[in-house]
């Protein structure tokens, strides 16, 4: 059986990180100097090593920081086209939309008690209903590219929420492990891999979390 292999690409640096503002459908304005820079560095590194020859899809989410990031890295995949799909854009922002991270706080403080049901701002999208989209994305890839090599240029909420959704994890609690995938870092899951320990074929397998090597001196 040949495994899927999915593999998430964090966005470079965007003009909202580097403004600080809450880059949402309308406040997202695409990637940074720094952010291109990085991109490139991933391609850069991609088209040398050949890491991810043979992918046959290039997915993106609609933000434009998403799309660009996959548009700079697509020559060293095989000019793959892009394909643009909003179950992959990070979580999505109501009123807060576009305000600097000083004013969304002063707004909408966080919660002393965090609930994945109850969005930070009106309008907002919650925890558990960003993790059902992400999971009907990736859901789709996997029925759609069975046995095949998927890039997905999305964000790092996307990535977290693969985490915990393929490694079982609870969102709730007050311990757990801060989760950053760094800008264009890779993270890469693999299905139907045939497990050393039993004879099961349905074996998940995170590949790899946060390689960034290619950013090293960017």
């Amino acid at each position: 059986m040949v495994a899927t292999r999915i593999v998430l690409v964090r966005h470079g640096e965007s003009l909202a990180q580097e403004r600080k503002i809450v880059g949402g459908h309308r406040g997202c304005e695409g990637l940074s100097n720094l952010g291109r820079r990085q991109a490139q560095a991933l391609r850069d590194r991609l088209a040398h090593t050949g890491e991810l020859a043979g992918a046959t899809a290039l997915y993106a989410s609609i933000m434009p920081r998403a799309i660009e990031t996959a548009s700079i890295i697509s020559p060293a995949l095989g000019s793959l086209e892009v394909v643009r799909d909003c179950d992959f854009c990070e979580v999505h922002p109501g009123e807060g939309d576009g305000l600097s991270w000083e004013e969304y706080d002063g707004r909408w403080p966080p919660a002393t008690a965090w609930d994945p049901d109850v969005a930070r701002d009106p309008g907002g999208e919650t925890f558990n209903q960003m993790a059902t989209r992400v999971a009907r994305g990736l859901d789709t890839i996997i029925e759609r590219h069975m046995g095949e090599l998927v890039v997905v240029a999305c964000h790092g909420g996307v990535i977290v929420h693969s985490l915990f959704r393929w490694l079982a994890l609870s969102p709730n609690g007050a311990q757990r492990a801060w989760l950053n995938p760094v800008n264009t870092s890779l993270t890469e899951w693999r299905f139907g891999v045939e497990s050393p320990y039993s004879k099961l074929t349905t074996q998940t397998e995170l590949v790899r979390f946060n390689d960034h090597s290619h950013v090293r001196g960017v």
